[in-house]
């Protein structure tokens, strides 16, 4: 085992390369008398980040509001509101600017690099790295102990074991979504070794498991820009938009992704969904439309009276749910087609952690309130976005508020 204490004093350690370390990082380079050790686990940095939004790097959204953040623990949203007031959508694009990258907003709301290519971001932030930037790559910071007059952390590297000492530490290790990202969940033991807590931890983003009776037939099909509404024991959540994709476990696809934000941490609580299948029209539109085919048609089966209406496997499937002959409740079935959510794909499928270390545990610059020169920053943090940039956008929120107290710390 090699032991490598440096004896020069790292001014700031940056323990994890993503979004959050790499924003912090770049913002430190502006200080030449500032040194920085940014270590990160996998053997380049951003890997996560250059996935993000389905590799298009969609860094925020124009309708950002604390509304979209969510936390295991209570969420204090004056908190949050203010730190987002202070770096919001305006600031993100001004910063990723300054580096060279232009942005484009979709109908949505939704902001991207205007080449569409998440890599793009990851590139930016990794070149804005200045000499003060010391990179450590398939470095694993294992422990770390607060010292007199600092931090000494121990870290696996491809040489052994090796010992650094910081006078501060930013911990923005991620959470414990899509471990193929190297984000495991392991690292919150850094914090919790210095007495910090952490809450339960549960995916989000996701796909989610339901009752398949009903849809056992329709897998692989898309509903294009159906509505989902979630309710958690009978009470509405949330309702939103998008693709819903019929699977074999359940169903996937844009919408569901999104509501797995209001409902992921809740399914021991009974969540249930309600599809509407067809939003341009309303369920009287839908039964006249049934009534007249029938009236046409007299010799269609019942099972046929939504074909060309929606995909024909999807109408047929509805259509059973019903009694026979029943419009009515068929045209009910189709604005209002119900799934019982019994679980999610779990960490390995889900973009964001929902969980980890309070937001009461950290000052208002995200400091801890335990161990003065330890601050945090991203989803290490129990604080989770809603799907559309928000989580991008609270890494660079979280990091611009911790650089600016490291700033004037290093100052005086």
């Amino acid at each position: 085992m090699i032991y490598n204490i440096t004896m020069k004093p790292l001014t700031i350690a940056v323990i994890g390369g993503g979004a959050a370390g790499l924003v912090a990082s770049a913002l430190l380079t502006s200080y030449e008398n500032c040194r920085v050790l940014l270590f990160e686990r996998n053997d380049r940095l951003g890997k996560k980040l250059s996935a993000t939004g389905n590799g298009q790097g969609n860094i925020t959204h124009r309708a950002l509001s604390v509304d979209a953040y969510f936390a295991q623990s209570a969420l204090p949203k004056s908190k949050v509101a203010r730190m987002l007031s202070l770096y919001d959508d305006d600031s993100v694009c001004a910063f990723f600017q300054t580096l060279g990258v232009l942005t484009d907003t979709d109908v949505k709301g939704r902001v991207y690099p205007s080449g569409r290519q998440a890599s793009a971001v990851t590139d930016a932030l990794r070149f804005s790295l200045g000499k003060n930037v010391d990179v450590r790559l398939q470095t694993k910071v294992t422990w770390l102990e607060k010292q007199a007059n600092g931090f000494m952390l121990t870290a696996e590297t491809q040489d052994g074991v090796c010992h650094f000492f910081a006078d501060y530490v930013l911990l923005c290790t991620g959470g414990k979504a899509a471990k193929n990202f190297g984000t495991d969940g392991s690292a919150y033991a850094l914090a919790e070794g210095l007495g910090h807590s952490r809450t339960a931890l549960c995916p989000s983003l996701v796909q989610l498991k339901t009752d398949v009776k009903a849809i056992r037939t329709l897998k692989g099909i898309r509903v294009a820009d159906g509505g989902v509404t979630a309710y958690v024991n009978g009470e509405k959540k949330a309702t939103l938009q998008g693709d819903i994709i019929f699977t074999d476990y359940g169903v996937s696809g844009d919408a569901i992704f999104r509501i797995s934000a209001y409902i992921a941490d809740k399914i021991d609580k009974g969540v249930t969904l309600s599809l509407d299948l067809l939003p341009r029209y309303t369920q009287e539109e839908l039964i006249s439309a049934m009534r007249n085919k029938r009236e046409r048609f007299p010799e269609l089966g019942f099972c046929e009276l939504l074909g060309g209406t929606l995909n024909n496997q999807v109408g047929r499937a509805v259509l059973k749910t019903v009694k026979d002959g029943d419009i009515p409740a068929a045209a009910k079935a189709v604005k209002a087609f119900p799934l019982t959510v019994t679980g999610t794909l779990g960490f390995d499928y889900a973009q964001v952690t929902k969980g980890g270390i309070p937001l009461d545990e950290t000052d208002d610059t995200l400091q801890s309130t335990l161990i003065q020169g330890l601050y945090f920053a991203g989803e290490t943090l129990d604080i989770d976005g809603a799907c559309g940039g928000y989580n991008l956008q609270w890494a660079y929120t979280s990091a611009r508020i911790v650089v600016d107290a490291l700033i004037e710390k290093i100052g005086k």
